[in-house]
């Protein structure tokens, strides 16, 4: 029965998540009378590369349980950055209906909807626990749904990475000094304090971070956490570490 009930919860909310037409989105649930054998493909635009460690791989996990849930009738091709749309092209992607689905990081679209950063690993914010806590049981979803509503998207909480870091550094911070000019890779609210305090904030796409470090392109980048910032090598080219974030 849970995992019934589960799977129409999770039917119902995608398909709003489209905004599709008639033949395009599942209804929600259906007894043995109604039910038909229809079979239901959809795109999902990330932005990350589809083999990167975590946040990569979480969504094709999903696609492939959705399928399995459903028996096969709703099936998600997952397209990683760049392979459909590119990265930072995931909400347009969704909001204008050229997919049905997008799996990304909430304060990405800053520049769009300020509020959003609201919604992904705020500086000093709330730990994975309490997020999941306000989002569910304290209000945080229906904020959420109201801020995406005139953008024709439906959100969805699809992971949660926890607290993250202040990041790796080319060069020991000792003061406030040392961050001046200081091109950081950094999103939402930490990116706004960043430039409030000297820094340079860029907003560069997972997958494209190490070559930007390497290169020099930038000098800093807050990324998730241990697992996931070593999993992409930031440690062989920016070696100093510093948190919290």
């Amino acid at each position: 029965m849970c995992k019934k009930i589960l799977l129409v919860c999770m039917l119902v909310s995608f398909g709003a998540l489209s905004g599709c037409g008639e033949n395009d989105a599942v209804k929600g649930p259906e007894n043995s009378a109604t039910r038909t054998d229809k079979i239901y493909h959809w795109r999902m635009v990330t932005t990350w590369p589809k083999n990167l460690p975590g946040l990569g791989v979480a969504p094709v996990r999903m696609a492939e349980m959705i399928s399995t849930m459903s028996n096969g009738r709703l099936n998600i091709t997952v397209y990683g950055a760049g392979e459909l749309v590119p990265a930072m092209g995931v909400f347009d992607a969704v909001s204008l209906g050229n997919v049905e689905m997008g799996h990304g990081a909430a304060y990405y679209w800053k520049g769009k909807l300020p509020a959003a950063s609201f919604f992904t690993a705020v500086p000093f914010g709330l730990t994975a626990q309490e997020m999941n806590g306000w989002l569910l049981h304290g209000g945080g979803m229906a904020l959420w749904e109201e801020l995406y509503a005139p953008f024709n998207l439906i959100p969805l909480a699809g992971g949660n990475t926890g607290v993250q870091m202040a990041g790796w550094f080319n060069k020991e911070i000792n003061s406030l000094e040392d961050l001046q000019g200081l091109k950081m890779r950094i999103g939402g609210f930490g990116g706004t304090i960043i430039g409030k305090i000297g820094g340079v904030p860029q907003n560069i796409p997972g997958g494209e971070i190490y070559q930007a470090l390497e290169k020099g392109t930038i000098d800093a980048v807050e990324w998730v956490g241990p697992y996931d910032d070593q999993k992409l090598g930031f440690n062989k080219v920016a070696p100093y570490y510093y948190y919290p974030g």
